[in-house]
């Protein structure tokens, strides 16, 4: 067993955590360039917990454009043990109204310019994403959302797009026959990249809007979906007040913690140094053993 530390990725409207205590930005470098931003950490009720916002404060970084391994590997390596996604999506179902969160359990990647592992050409790994969230994690996550006054639904898949423009009607309708019921930017290749360096993690999508599928429905507004969005963030900065006071006292180990362990195919001889040096917070607990 171990300590908690929960790394928080903040969505479009949620740059800092308030409720802090001994909260320090702290910079962190990272073999894959820089992050999105510093990290804010600090504790809540005795839980640690490190906080990047997603597209850097202000948001000057585009889906697209964020570097999606620097971010987790910065998370890993400033010592967090899960990560909570909290992210602005549309909704592709009538029964997910704006203001919902919704904590997905699958996601469907259709992303198309992103660099979607840490592994490579000299070092080849392949994890499992049959099931690409942590089960405890968003449970904890659910709970929490629901104390701090969300409606809250439990499962649900999050298609990725790469952006940064919305979707076409004719996109959106087919979305939905894929069995999408929640639409954002920004969480693949983020959640194959957890899995890769061994971190359990689960997203709370925060509906802003309806997607343009709705007979009659406006297209999709920023203004419109910047109001709600700030609506949403109070009730974020809430949620992740409520999950510190829901976590146990102590971590019990994860399967996912131990993920990598048969996930690497290269043989030790024939791996490339340079990556293996590069891959030092993300699979250095596999790739030092003899």
């Amino acid at each position: 067993m171990a300590e908690w530390m929960i790394g928080v990725l903040g969505g479009s409207g949620l740059y800092a955590i308030d409720d802090l205590e001994d909260a320090e930005w702290r910079g962190i470098d990272t073999p894959w360039g820089a992050p999105s931003d510093q990290i804010l950490t600090g504790s809540i009720a005795g839980k640690r917990f490190a906080f990047l916002p997603r597209h850097g404060r202000g948001h000057p970084i585009s889906p697209t454009d964020l570097n999606y391994r620097a971010n987790i590997d910065a998370l890993k390596r400033i010592g967090c043990t899960d990560l909570l996604a909290l992210s602005a999506v549309g909704s592709l179902r009538e029964e997910l109204a704006p203001g919902r969160f919704v904590v997905a359990d699958q996601f469907i990647d259709h992303t198309r310019h992103r660099a979607g592992s840490f592994f490579g050409a000299g070092l080849v790994a392949h994890v499992s994403l049959a099931d690409p969230v942590c089960p405890r994690l968003s449970s904890l996550a659910a709970a929490a959302a629901t104390r701090a006054g969300a409606e809250v639904s439990e499962g649900g898949t999050y298609i990725a797009i790469e952006g940064p423009q919305f979707s076409s009607r004719a996109e959106s309708h087919m979305y939905r026959a894929w069995g999408a019921d929640i639409i954002g930017m920004t969480a693949m290749p983020e959640a194959k990249l957890a899995r890769e360096a061994e971190l359990p993690y689960a997203l709370i999508g925060m509906v802003t809007d309806y997607d343009c599928w709705r007979e009659g429905e406006a297209h999709v507004e920023v203004s419109e979906v910047l109001r709600v969005m700030h609506d949403n963030a109070g009730k974020a900065r809430r949620t992740i007040v409520e999950l510190a006071q829901l976590l146990p006292a102590t971590r019990d180990p994860s399967p996912i913690d131990t993920c990598l362990d048969h996930a690497i195919v290269t043989a030790p001889e024939r791996r490339d140094p340079a990556l293996v040096a590069k891959l030092d917070a993300i699979a250095g607990r596999v790739l030092r053993k003899p």
